[in-house]
């Protein structure tokens, strides 16, 4: 798999001049993206923050901004042309997307796709948080078996299939302010494709991922099971053991592998915390299972983590 090398990078306009932060943030843009023209709105100076991650040929970011307006605009395609594809995943406030063929509001959890050398205007008026991928166009050719966007497509990912909350979630990690976690291109690739055109490419890689993020976000449950993993990944229990199989584990092993190592970083990162209450938050069904499975993985006890993590912070 080829992974993802480059570490995250944060630009925030909130310690720039203000005079000069629309003209940065623009650059930043241009940059990182693709050029865009920015006005803030209310006559406040624009607060706002990038995370940006490549990852192969792709671009991931996340965005954060008080009320402002971007516009990519005629002038801006002919000079500063991208050649590129953008998947806009809006997770707070509102967007109005201004196209040559429409206006359409864009709310959280809906996925917007576009052409980005096509002219567009795009509104904030509450403000946002969004996530962002743009693919060069060759790629998304490649992937999906169609050429390109002429008309901007509007889905559901929050309420959509379990690949396209999987692609929302895995990116979101990669791109947040604190602790950004490592993706792999061809794992965008594949979900991009799989929400895009159905065309899932490797479905084992794809299920598999999907039932780790699944996992992931629900390891504090202890009624997690394979059979709720099966449902949320959309196949059969039998198939997931052979996907699971397939990478050399199985299930209940997977989550208690992430279970623990949810414990111990709980346990190093949190000195108060009992280890009764890491083992309410991780999952399991008491303390003493937690002590038995941490020490029989770590070799060392519970209590002793916790121990030194306290001395530290003392």
């Amino acid at each position: 798999m080829t992974g993802d090398a480059d570490a995250a990078s944060v630009f925030s306009t909130s310690a720039l001049p203000r005079e000069s932060r629309v003209e940065l943030w623009e650059d930043h843009n241009l940059q990182e993206l693709f050029h865009l023209q920015c006005r803030p709105l209310g006559g406040s100076p624009l607060e706002a923050t990038m995370v940006n991650r490549a990852v192969g040929e792709l671009q991931v970011a996340r965005i954060q901004g008080t009320p402002h307006l971007v516009e990519r605009t005629a002038a801006s395609v002919r000079s500063q042309p991208s050649d590129s594809i953008a998947l806009y995943l809006t997770l707070k406030g509102e967007a109005l997307f201004y196209h040559e063929d429409a206006v359409r509001t864009v709310r959280p959890g809906q996925l917007l796709i576009c052409d980005v050398d096509r002219p567009f205007l795009r509104g904030f008026s509450q403000g946002l948080e969004e996530l962002a991928i743009t693919v060069p166009r060759e790629t998304f050719r490649a992937i999906t078996g169609e050429p390109g966007v002429d008309t901007p497509r509007l889905m559901e990912f929050a309420r959509g299939t379990a690949g396209a909350r999987t692609l929302a979630r895995l990116v979101g990690r990669a791109v947040r302010p604190v602790d950004p976690r490592p993706i792999q291109e061809e794992v965008v690739i594949g979900l991009m494709a799989d929400l895009v055109s159905g065309r899932s490419g490797d479905a084992g890689v794809i299920h598999l991922v999907t039932a780790h993020a699944f996992i992931d976000e629900h390891l504090g449950d202890p009624a997690l099971s394979a059979g709720r993993v099966a449902d949320a990944v959309g196949i059969s229990e039998r198939q997931l053991s052979r996907v699971f199989a397939d990478s050399g584990s199985t299930v209940p092993r997977y989550v208690l592998g992430r279970r623990l190592d949810l414990a111990r970083r709980l346990l190093a990162t949190e000195p108060g915390i009992s280890v009764a209450e890491v083992a309410g938050r991780a999952g399991f069904g008491s303390a003493t299972y937690l002590s038995r499975a941490f020490r029989d993985r770590f070799g060392e006890r519970a209590v002793d983590v916790r121990r030194e993590a306290r001395a530290r912070h003392a």
